[in-house]
């Protein structure tokens, strides 16, 4: 019955949780609001909040898992990819700690973490299984044969879904956090009110850098028209964008799974947690007959639990590694 204390540090979130026997006990999830002044997050600052954030968030899951530190089996830690100045706050901890305890050190791919996200809870998918994993620094389609066993078979070519709706929101004047805004507007908005145009991308990789130029040059181009346009129309335009976004997912997913036979399709990733996104999927999954699965809100953003997890299944295969194990800004999956 191993007992994982799980870190997760990559970016802006201090994350701790504690997994007893394949169950997450706790998750708990330190958010840094600094970064709102600043439209974006600032690593400098990130990584001394998550200095400031390690310990407490860590003794506060294990006080609501009630485990004490002397119950740890094995301490697992994102090494990467990330913010390197916040992936290290994060490495250290894990390796201080495991090296007090005397404990092993699991190492888990923080992109494989979100995707493993999906055996905290029931219904799990099955082997093999499709995950479209969207977050603000990727975009991929990925094969998943076992835990471990991972292709990717599509990704972007240059910005990621979640950028793409971080910088719209950027250009329409929105406070940061960009994306659960045009979420939160979209919702208000009429999705076919505005056309954006879907990029021609062969195979099943993405592209929404022409997207985003294609926003900007819309709204230069309204507003130079109507002064108030952004402000009578911000509704409209953030359901359409929205809209277009999900769409260029959700064909390429539909075109992976044709390709590949497989019927079971998850999401994955800090824009899973979009509203649109979310019942884009479940709707196509109904007309296509597939088994969908998305996480609960709680496991779509960077959190512990999807690290703590993966690590249990880690230490099942007896997969450590050692104190001169370092973060990794860029991990190959």
């Amino acid at each position: 019955m191993p007992v994982i204390l799980g870190i997760e540090s990559s970016c802006d979130e201090t994350s701790a949780a504690v997994c007893v026997d394949g169950e997450i006990l706790s998750n708990v999830i330190a958010n840094q609001t600094i970064h709102a002044a600043y439209g974006g997050v600032v690593p400098e600052l990130a990584s001394r909040v998550h200095q400031q954030n390690i310990i407490p968030a860590v003794q506060q899951a294990l006080l609501n898992a009630k485990v004490s530190k002397n119950d740890i089996d094995a301490v697992a830690f994102t090494r990467g990819p990330g913010l390197l100045g916040s992936l290290l706050v994060g490495v250290s901890f894990a390796k201080a700690f495991a090296l007090g305890k005397n404990l092993p050190l699991i190492e888990v791919n923080h992109m494989q973490g979100h995707i493993l996200a999906h055996f905290i809870d029931e219904p799990k998918p099955q082997f093999p299984f499709l995950c479209l994993t969207v977050s603000g620094g990727h975009t991929q389609i990925v094969l998943v044969k076992d835990y471990f066993d991972m292709q990717v078979v599509g990704q972007t070519t240059d910005d990621a879904a979640g950028e793409a709706l971080d910088k719209t929101s950027k250009i329409l004047g929105l406070p940061y956090p960009g994306g659960p805004m045009i979420d939160k507007y979209a919702r208000l908005g009429k999705s076919d009110a505005f056309a954006f145009p879907e990029p021609n991308i062969p195979g099943l990789d993405f592209s929404f850098s022409g997207l985003k130029t294609s926003i900007m040059y819309f709204i230069r181009d309204n507003v130079a028209a109507n002064p108030n346009f952004m402000e009578e129309r911000m509704a409209d335009i953030c359901a359409s964008v929205e809209k277009r976004v999900v769409t260029i997912l959700l064909n390429k997913l539909k075109k992976a799974a044709v390709q590949y036979d497989i019927r079971d399709i998850a999401l994955a990733g800090g824009v899973s947690a979009n509203t649109g996104l979310r019942q884009g999927l479940t709707a196509l999954g109904q007309e296509k007959g597939w088994n969908t699965f998305i996480p609960k809100f709680e496991y779509c953003t960077d959190n512990a639990a999807m690290i703590a997890i993966a690590g249990y299944h880690k230490y099942l295969k007896n997969d450590f590694v050692g104190q001169e194990v370092a973060p990794l800004a860029r991990m190959p999956f």
